[in-house]
């Protein structure tokens, strides 16, 4: 079962959309996350859920940032909650999924995991939220994986090398990159097990 596989820890994948690299300064825009499910012993991809979120009072979004992003953030269809809200709903769907397989906690799994992981703990601390279901530090990383698999650590690149289809124009939206790394990583896994087992 999939708890096995991971040592109790169920894998989701996150991916955040931020106002700059800073963790400590600048505001989460988006954050989405990808859920993974298992069908006859292979990771498949589960729901996805993602929120526009407003930028928390006091943080910056550098111009820069928003450019690269291709956001804007006073669109009037872009529905934007509030970060406490957005993370607090994102928790239960994640401890849901972990009752559902009986892991006794989530590990975050991202392209360049460190920085996502670094902007949710800055918000759960200044959002006073005390119980995350992510593990505090042990993380898993498709850059890492992506590597090892393709000699490549760039997204695009990486599921050049795995045939998977990635669309520069829907790239760096948080769910289209939650589901990219997904793909990413149930490949990789899939692939290394079958591999063992034969």
């Amino acid at each position: 079962m999939l708890k096995d596989r991971f040592r109790k820890f169920l894998p989701v994948i996150v991916d955040l959309e931020t106002g700059g690299f800073n963790s400590k300064r600048n505001a989460i825009l988006e954050i989405a996350i990808q859920l993974i499910d298992e069908d006859d012993s292979k990771l498949i991809l589960g729901d996805s859920y993602r929120y526009h979120i407003k930028p928390f009072e006091g943080l910056e979004v550098d111009k820069e940032a928003l450019e690269f992003l291709r956001l804007d953030l006073n669109h009037p269809l872009r529905l934007a909650v509030e970060e406490e809200h957005a993370l607090k709903e994102s928790f239960k769907i994640i401890n849901k999924q972990k009752s559902k397989y009986e892991c006794s906690r989530a590990i975050l799994v991202g392209h360049n995991a460190f920085f996502d992981h670094s902007f949710l703990l800055e918000a759960c601390h200044r959002n006073n939220i005390k119980k995350s279901p992510f593990h505090p530090f042990s993380l898993i990383d498709t850059v890492s994986l992506g590597v090892l698999a393709t000699k490549q650590t760039v997204l695009a690149r990486v599921c050049k090398e795995l045939d998977i289809s990635y669309d520069n124009d829907e790239a760096h939206s948080a769910a289209y990159d939650a589901e990219v790394t997904a793909q990413v990583f149930c490949k990789i896994i899939n692939d290394y097990d079958s591999f063992i087992k034969n």
